[in-house]
């Protein structure tokens, strides 16, 4: 299970100036008890949609997207999916030929998706990956695939010879994706648009453990954490963690100050956050000094938000952090009745 778990370092949530539409696709073998595909559908950094291939059903993951596509959208979905799970699985068995590999967990994933800037501008990417690590990536501007390594080579040339194939993605991601990323965008503005301030707590195990700034329940996920020393900025020995989503649509956020007691008793600490147009400053004399006495629901939120991120990193969120790369269909918001063979 580590090397699925890695996945989540590929976690990018985007800024709130950029409407995005992204698809997450993940097929699995060797894991026990697990679907072995998933797809997740996420609007501006929250989940939309969701299928596995154990409840065998798309279904949505927000109460605007309930009330705003019909069942027959669902049941559409729900079958192009299903074609794409065969196709899925099917790669990872070429997948795992190409690279000697007979047995052990291994993954075939897709990130695609596109995004709309406040100026007009858009984007589009597609993108697939082999055990966490990138495969191919596609270029829809020369309709040209970039291949991680040598075992990729031979999807890389015969994706480029089906140019109908290209043509279909680059349509897909220029166009159906942008209009649907902007009907979404309409259906969740209410949503989408809220600003909630963050909760933010101290934490501390023990007088000897290291000290986590932790904030919780804001949106939109843009969020500054800096911690202060005797009133000046101190960024040494700071863990920054990413921003990781409640199951309510909130994210939270940690930044955890690793210095011994001594240093503490001889300086003043501060951790600031900062959010929206709201700072919030919480000082070493509000510190929670076990993590036994940690309020409730602060508890709740991160155990789902784990829970949550780790689903969403198994079903397909790539270790690509050098850049953002992320499948085209008539009627439907996704490219997944167009999946190729390895």
């Amino acid at each position: 299970m580590r090397s699925v778990v890695l996945l989540l370092l590929g976690v990018h949530l985007v800024n709130a100036a950029t409407h995005t539409l992204q698809y997450f696709y993940t097929a699995t073998t060797g894991i026990t008890n697990f679907p072995r595909f998933v797809d997740v559908g996420m609007l501006n950094g929250e989940t939309i949609s969701m299928y596995d291939s154990t409840s065998q059903r798309k279904i949505p993951k927000q109460k605007w997207m309930e009330e705003n596509l019909d069942q027959e959208y669902w049941d559409s979905s729900t079958k192009v999916v299903k074609g794409t799970e065969q196709v899925f699985f099917n790669n990872i068995q070429v997948a795992m030929s190409r690279f000697n590999q007979t047995a052990g967990v291994h993954t075939w994933q897709l990130m695609y998706g596109c995004e709309l800037n406040d100026d007009g501008s858009t984007r589009g990417y597609r993108q697939y990956g082999y055990d966490g690590g990138d495969f191919v990536s596609f270029d829809k501007s020369t309709l040209t695939y970039t291949a991680a390594n040598p075992e990729a080579v031979i999807t890389k040339h015969k994706w480029e010879a089906d140019r109908a194939y290209g043509e279909q993605w680059k349509g897909y991601l220029e166009n159906t994706c942008i209009e649907w990323l902007k009907k979404y965008v309409g259906y969740g503005e209410d949503t989408l648009e809220r600003k909630v301030s963050p909760q933010v707590s101290l934490l501390q195990k023990d007088p000897s453990s290291p000290v986590t700034c932790h904030a919780t329940g804001f949106f939109p996920s843009g969020v500054t954490i800096t911690w202060q020393k005797n009133g000046q900025d101190h960024d040494e020995d700071v863990d920054l963690g990413e921003p990781l989503p409640n199951e309510d649509g909130t994210f939270q956020r940690t930044s955890t100050l690793n210095v011994g007691p001594d240093e503490w008793k001889n300086n003043k600490f501060s951790c600031v956050v900062e959010h929206q147009d709201k700072t919030i400053r919480k000082t070493e004399d509000e510190i929670i000094t076990n993590f036994d006495s940690v309020p409730i629901a602060i508890i709740v939120g991160a155990v789902a938000a784990v829970v949550l991120v780790i689903v969403i990193g198994v079903v397909g969120y790539l270790v690509y952090q050098r850049k953002k790369g992320f499948k085209p269909v008539s009627a439907s918001d996704d490219g997944s009745n167009s999946s190729a063979r390895t």
